[in-house]
């Protein structure tokens, strides 16, 4: 049995994690800010967060926030780790870090780099969008008389319970570095997934593509978030929808 630390583990992927390492009988931690005994603000540290690391073989930092301060959290998770001899600290980024200068992209890129430089063992796996991501965009979107999109852009997404099958594995195994990334198995311009939710939702809405501006649009519009070698993924888009 693996003593094993979830950041994030009440999350939509640090949940599962924790479900399917439970479930092979691993023991596992759960941090996040209101799960106690380990309830931490990774961005400030402190005595619950050094309590959490002592003693786990591997800790899945899942953790993340669109606000702002990963790179922070990161840096103290890996304080902890370090003083604490953490044999394995196993991390899940998003396919195209460093490709796209998106501000959330870049965050994630700079923890990347936190992990790899750390001296401790690492992983570091990179997927595609999820699929819940992605149907909210498009929900959001479907919203107005009129669903408009970014034109010329496409996305991948997979389905995140495939995505936790792949850290809950990687968790028990040795530090493997950068592994292959994992991408959902279609790529789809996003008229085609806004026509895949509409009709899956019952709605009709005309969907319009809307040309935008900035390195970071050029970047989605370049696919470089994709992942089309690396289409490991099973469930798709349309698939997702019908099963909620």
């Amino acid at each position: 049995m693996t003593t094993i630390l979830v950041t994030g583990g009440t999350g939509t992927l640090g949940r599962l994690v924790t479900e399917r390492l439970r479930g092979a009988g691993h023991e596992v931690r759960v941090l996040s800010r209101h799960s106690e005994p380990y309830a931490v603000d990774l961005r400030e540290g402190g005595p619950a967060l050094d309590r959490a690391v002592t003693g786990v073989d591997t800790i899945v930092h899942c953790a993340t926030t669109q606000t702002g301060g990963d790179e922070k959290a990161a840096a103290r998770l890996v304080e902890a780790a370090r003083r604490a001899d953490v044999p394995h600290l196993l991390y899940i980024s998003i396919v195209g870090v460093d490709e796209v200068p998106f501000p959330y992209y870049k965050a994630k890129l700079a923890v990347e780099r936190l992990v790899e430089e750390s001296g401790l063992g690492w992983t570091v796996l990179r997927a595609t969008q999820f699929h819940d991501l992605v149907a909210t965009i498009v929900r959001v979107a479907a919203k107005l008389p009129v669903v408009l999109l970014p034109a010329g852009v496409s996305d991948q997404p997979i389905e995140v319970g495939e995505v936790a099958d792949r850290l809950a594995e990687l968790a028990v195994s040795p530090p493997a570095g950068r592994v292959e990334d994992m991408g959902g198995p279609e790529v789809l311009t996003f008229p085609d997934l806004a026509r895949t939710y509409l009709k899956a939702a019952g709605k009709r809405r005309p969907v319009v593509s809307v040309p935008l501006a900035g390195k970071a649009y050029r970047a989605f519009r370049a696919g470089g978030h994709l992942a089309p070698r690396e289409a490991v993924g099973k469930v798709t888009f349309a698939e997702y929808l019908a099963r909620r």
